[in-house]
């Protein structure tokens, strides 16, 4: 009888691990496929954003990329100057599969 009673008792223990496992594959499995950071976490976005970011920025003058860094969660953070012959402004780019912010701001003395 003890026998039967302690694998029951183990087995019911699991019954709530189960079906949080299953759920959680699930998650996953959703955000990998609809592109979340889950999905971008393991790939170097750099060159992808420094494009997009220097995109944005073209309108406004001659873009200088300054630097990119990519978080854990797959954002990235690119940092450059654009201007003309009159003006040099910094940016700031924010990138999540695409330019998700832009902040400009003036350079003193140029």
């Amino acid at each position: 009888m003890k026998r039967l009673v302690l694998p029951l008792l183990a087995s019911l223990g699991l019954c709530g691990c189960v079906p949080m496992m299953a759920a959680n594959a699930v998650g996953s499995a959703v955000g990998a496929a609809s592109g979340g950071p889950s999905a971008r976490a393991g790939q170097d976005l750099r060159d992808p954003a420094r494009t997009a970011c220097n995109e944005r920025a073209a309108p406004l003058g001659t873009v200088r990329l300054i630097d990119a860094v990519q978080r854990p969660d797959g954002r990235v953070t690119v940092w450059g100057t654009v201007g003309d012959a009159e003006r040099r402004r910094s940016f700031e780019c924010r990138y999540d599969g695409r330019v998700t912010g832009f902040k400009l701001r003036a350079v003193r003395g140029g």
